[in-house]
């Protein structure tokens, strides 16, 4: 990798970083938004593998408890997995173009969320097939895009979970989303070894972003931020949608 594109991918990851820090998500949408203007969605989400695992795996077991929270998800988490798995099936035929454009269009779908904090409802009779339906979409859009935000996100939230349990919930999805598209990527042929320095600058980049951000949260109003976070995100995705679409 240039060493341009290196500075260049620690950069998104530091802000990435930030983002996460401040208001508990955002890495893997910031750094593959950001870094989607300068490659493939593919290898910037072969970056993101290691820094993501990393920090999911984390929020995934504080608190404890998860093998029970394992067993409330399984439909999501199963329907991730099976989703990955349709999702790698086309993948190494999928166009850049394509793949940018919807891109694109995810992360200004999360974006428009976020911004009218639409919030959703499901009953616990209804988990078991709707998370299934959503786990698909979400491991199908994931292996496209490298987001793993929708429509996984929006759904874990309604599901009610009080604050840290909820944080807990999506470190959980999120690493089931993350071991799952690295063996699609593998599958495809983007996980190589001379990823091996920019995973790991990555890795340190975004740590200290969370670090950092982490210390905005003290100073800065985390609804403030998350109005510019979202507002800087539709525009992104906008632009990649349109940019894919030329």
């Amino acid at each position: 990798m240039e060493s341009w594109l290196l500075a260049a991918t620690v950069a998104a990851f530091l802000l990435a970083g930030v983002v996460k820090g401040v208001i508990g998500l955002g890495l893997p949408t910031v750094a593959i938004g950001l870094l989607g203007l300068l490659m493939t969605p593919a290898k910037a989400a072969a970056i993101l593998i290691v820094p993501s695992l990393v920090t999911n795996v984390w929020q995934a077991m504080a608190g404890g408890g998860v093998v029970a929270l394992a067993r409330r998800m399984w439909s999501l988490l199963t329907g991730i997995c099976i989703g990955t798995f349709i999702g790698a099936v086309w993948l190494p035929s999928g166009s850049s173009g394509e793949a940018t454009r919807w891109l694109g269009v995810a992360l200004a779908a999360y974006a428009a969320l976020g911004l009218f904090k639409v919030h959703f409802s499901v009953t616990q009779r209804a988990e078991g097939w709707v998370g299934m339906i959503v786990g698909i979409a979400t491991g199908a859009i994931t292996v496209a895009t490298g987001v793993f935000a929708i429509p996984g996100v929006p759904y874990i939230q309604a599901l009610k979970f009080d604050r840290d349990k909820l944080v807990q919930a999506l470190g959980l999805s999120f690493t089931v989303s993350t071991i799952t598209l690295a063996a699609a990527l593998s599958h495809a042929g983007e996980m190589q070894a001379s990823l091996l320095v920019p995973s790991g600058a990555a890795l340190a980049a975004a740590a200290g972003g969370m670090w950092l951000g982490q210390g905005v949260r003290k100073r800065v109003s985390p609804e403030t931020f998350r109005l510019f976070f979202f507002v800087g995100l539709l525009a992104l995705g906008m632009h990649l949608a349109l940019r894919g679409l030329l």
